[in-house]
């Protein structure tokens, strides 16, 4: 890496929609850090782009500390893009037979975590006298359905955070935009079902969904308008998906358990 690239961050970058930014906004010319869990899967992300990995857990503050640490020795001059994208749901459970535990790991993952990173990330990112924050929120921060009290609660205090820092950050060198995607086909589903991968399969039959480096497009379109531009607010589903509910598939199959 040299300090004449803008750097870029993504969180969650060893699958999915993090994994697909890696590859994306390397192709684009940042200098990319990342971070999951998930060591060894995250360096085949970023070996094959040149891309830095350093574990990273969203939900533990100490991890996020080091993280932070870490991206000032790599980005001396200043953090250009934070890509907040770890994150997910657990469970399709009723608020009557919902578990406290998944409600808080969701808080922490998608709420929490996202706060703790560009707390710590957001001096670096002022300082770069261009930085842009981009949040992987969803069409659940806008809409509710049933089974998915917990997710939805978690991804509209995202969207309210996002929207706030946008308030608090005005008038600094600072961007910052919100990307919701619909049905996306990755881990997602795998991850809420508790590894069930009939159940999490069956979220995408009979449609076409997007696909992890559709919702990275997203990211890199937004993050590449010129400095001046904001796109606040980017919400992208398939074509076959008009709400988090309505999904229009082949007659054989039925209704999703839906993002």
């Amino acid at each position: 890496m040299t300090e004449r690239r803008k750097v870029a961050v993504v969180t969650g970058g060893s699958s999915g929609i993090g994994a697909a930014s890696v590859r994306r906004l390397a192709a684009e010319g940042y200098a990319v850090i990342t971070g999951a869990r998930r060591l060894e899967r995250l360096r085949a992300v970023t070996e094959p782009v040149g891309a830095a990995a350093h574990v990273l857990d969203v939900t533990d503050p100490g991890s996020v500390a080091a993280f932070a640490a870490a991206v000032a020795e790599r980005a001396p001059a200043g953090l250009a893009l934070l890509v907040n994208n770890a994150g997910g749901a657990l469970g399709l459970d009723p608020v009557e037979k919902t578990r406290d535990e998944q409600w808080e790991w969701m808080f922490q993952a998608n709420v929490l975590g996202t706060l703790r990173m560009t707390r710590a990330l957001l001096p670096a990112l002022i300082a770069s006298g261009d930085g842009h924050i981009v949040n992987i929120g969803s069409i659940a921060g806008f809409e509710t359905y049933p089974g998915g009290a917990g997710y939805t609660a978690a991804k509209h205090a995202l969207r309210a955070l996002t929207r706030t820092l946008r308030l608090e950050l005005l008038g600094h060198p600072v961007r910052v935009t919100d990307v919701a995607p619909g049905l996306v086909e990755t881990e997602f589903s795998a991850v809420r079902f508790d590894g069930d991968q009939e159940r999490a399969e069956k979220v995408y039959e009979g449609m076409t969904p997007l696909t992890a480096d559709d919702v990275a497009d997203c990211v890199a379109w937004a993050a590449t308008r010129p400095s001046h531009v904001n796109i606040d607010e980017l919400v992208v589903r398939p074509r076959d998906q008009a709400t988090a509910t309505m999904v229009h598939r082949q007659p054989a199959h039925r209704q999703p358990d839906d993002r």
